[in-house]
């Protein structure tokens, strides 16, 4: 028995260590489970605060960053502000433009209305039913700059008094008398007319004014002008502005002159009427405007008026008001133009041929010479007369004008620059 008993007492301890493995073994299947969900619950948690995370870095660098860049930025950055200029009680140049009335009072008493009558068709010979003859009427301006002994002196635009069979001028007072052309200047398009002192009583005497004139040389671009016409003939009318542009090359009836641009009104009865600057002082003479036939709102033309510079002038005024008309300058040259064909027939330079000098012109008293060949004027080719003349009705008497001629020299032609003096 005992030995049974002790037997099954070692088999018993036998099999209990196999039964308490099995029991350890499910334990440990329990806990692996377990710790498996943990690490699924943790990777899941960290994933969120790292999906959190990078939601709040995309919102700070998107967001919040650039804001904050901005307020640092700015509390370092210096402020800007405007800075308002000190007003100034002195006199500077346009200063009147708003009100013009007292420099149009000293000066209205200088500025006349001027009408003309043109013979269109005589009754005599002419068509006219009535045996009549027939005139048509035109309006200008005028500007009153000197007077002598005898006659009061007019200034004013040559297209206004051309081709005038009769003239007449309105003063300050409303009473007109005859006028008589004293000098023309068509390539400047400016003229001088007169009326005796004799015609004009003392009244009318005492009331106008000889003009004061000014230095248009000293204009600047902005500068407050005033115009003073008998615009469209209705009367003197007055109108504001400021000059646009100056030395504008504007050409009329084949004459181009640097005019003053101004966005002053200028219409028909304008013309020779006074630009004034803003301290009443003569600076330019309204001659011209651009203007559009067309009914297109787009293609109308609006404040483009051009007036003369008066100091441009001012020494041939004075040649007019002693009664010498304006024949321009002349270099005193004759010649030929030798064309391309003539060129390479005579293998000469293209140009204009020298081929008589007038004694005591401008040529004569420079280095020109008979068969100098004026290739160019002014740097501008020469390949027609038009070309010279185009350029000299630019200048005036005393002006300088540089010639490029061609020379013979040892069977040769070579070239130099001559500068002629104008007379």
């Amino acid at each position: 028995m005992s030995k049974e008993i002790k037997e099954n007492e070692e088999k018993s301890q036998k099999e209990e260590p196999t039964q308490s493995i099995t029991v350890y073994n499910k334990t440990n299947t329990n806990d692996n489970k377990s710790k498996s969900n943990k690490k699924i619950i943790l990777f899941a948690i960290i994933s969120i605060i790292v999906l959190i995370i990078a939601i709040l870095s995309i919102f700070f660098i998107s967001v919040i960053y650039p804001k904050l860049k901005d307020t640092l930025e700015n509390k370092t950055k210096e402020k800007i502000e405007l800075k308002y200029t000190e007003t100034t009680s002195s006199n500077i140049e346009g200063v009147y433009i708003t009100d013009v009335s007292e420099v149009v009072e000293n000066v209205m008493p200088s500025i006349v209305a001027i009408t003309s009558k043109t013979l269109i068709s005589s009754g005599r010979f002419g068509p006219s039913f009535f045996r009549e003859d027939q005139y048509s009427e035109g309006a200008g301006s005028g500007i009153i700059v000197s007077k002598s002994d005898k006659e009061l002196m007019i200034l004013t635009n040559n297209h206004v008094v051309e081709g005038a069979n009769e003239l007449s001028v309105q003063f300050i007072n409303e009473k007109s008398y005859d006028a008589k052309v004293v000098g023309t200047s068509e390539r400047k398009d400016i003229a001088i007319i007169s009326v005796s002192l004799n015609d004009i009583d003392s009244d009318t005497l005492n009331e106008i004014r000889i003009a004061s004139l000014g230095d248009s040389n000293k204009l600047k671009v902005g500068n407050g002008i005033i115009a003073i016409g008998n615009a469209l003939g209705y009367g003197q009318s007055v109108t504001t502005g400021v000059v646009s542009a100056l030395n504008r090359e504007v050409s009329i009836d084949n004459y181009t002159n640097k005019m003053i641009q101004l966005d002053a009104a200028i219409n028909g009865g304008n013309s020779g009427g006074a630009l004034l600057n803003s301290s009443g002082e003569v600076v330019g003479i309204n001659s011209a405007k651009y203007s559009s036939s067309a009914s297109s709102s787009s293609a109308s033309v609006e404040g483009m008026g051009f007036a003369i510079p008066i100091s441009d002038v001012s020494e041939l005024i004075t040649t007019l008001m002693n009664g010498e008309n304006d024949e321009g300058v002349t270099l005193g040259i004759e010649g030929y133009i030798i064309d391309d064909s003539t060129s390479r027939y005579y293998n000469m330079p293209t140009g204009f041929y020298i081929s008589k000098i007038t004694s005591g012109s401008s040529a004569d008293e420079s280095e020109l010479e008979i068969g100098n060949i004026i290739t160019k004027i002014e740097d501008n080719t020469v390949t027609s007369l038009s070309d010279l003349q185009e350029v000299l009705n630019k200048l005036n008497k005393g002006d300088k004008v540089k010639l490029t001629v061609s020379y013979i020299s040892n069977r040769e032609y070579k070239e130099k620059d001559i500068t002629v003096t104008l007379s």
